[in-house]
């Protein structure tokens, strides 16, 4: 199949296809006679795995990892399971992080009182070590 075909397939774009490869995450394909690329089902296999895992958000380096474990198929599966893990401890963090974050931003909003730039809590919070700019 052409990387047309290849992206329908797995539902990304070709400019992503391209890169993968020139990263060495999908091996270039063979050439046809036309000098276009011909994709096999590997491709699509390989592909379908890094779009996934992109998707639940792994690294491109973890997912490097993730695929060349994929190939040992006689390994236990601890290193998988490890990274796995990194990566929902750093999911977690990112959620603490963004709770804060809301709660700061709503009790920012909660502090609004619909008065006047001039007399802005919101902005006033943003830059409480120094005088605002007013023009």
């Amino acid at each position: 199949m052409n990387i047309g075909e290849l992206a329908q397939a797995v539902g990304t774009k070709t400019e992503t296809i391209r890169y993968y490869e020139r990263i060495g995450l999908l091996s270039p394909p063979p050439r046809t006679a036309g000098n276009y690329r011909d994709y096999s089902a590997a491709h699509v296999s390989r592909l379908s795995f890094t779009r996934r895992a992109r998707d639940l958000g792994f690294s491109i380096e973890q997912i490097r990892t993730l695929l060349d474990l994929a190939n040992q198929t006689d390994q236990s599966c601890e290193a998988v399971d490890a990274i796995a893990r990194e990566h929902l401890a750093d999911v977690k963090r990112k959620l603490a992080d963004l709770s804060a974050l809301r709660r700061e931003l709503d009790s920012l909003i909660g502090q609004c009182r619909h008065g006047t730039i001039a007399e802005c809590r919101i902005l006033d919070a943003l830059a409480p070590d120094t005088q605002r700019a007013r023009t």
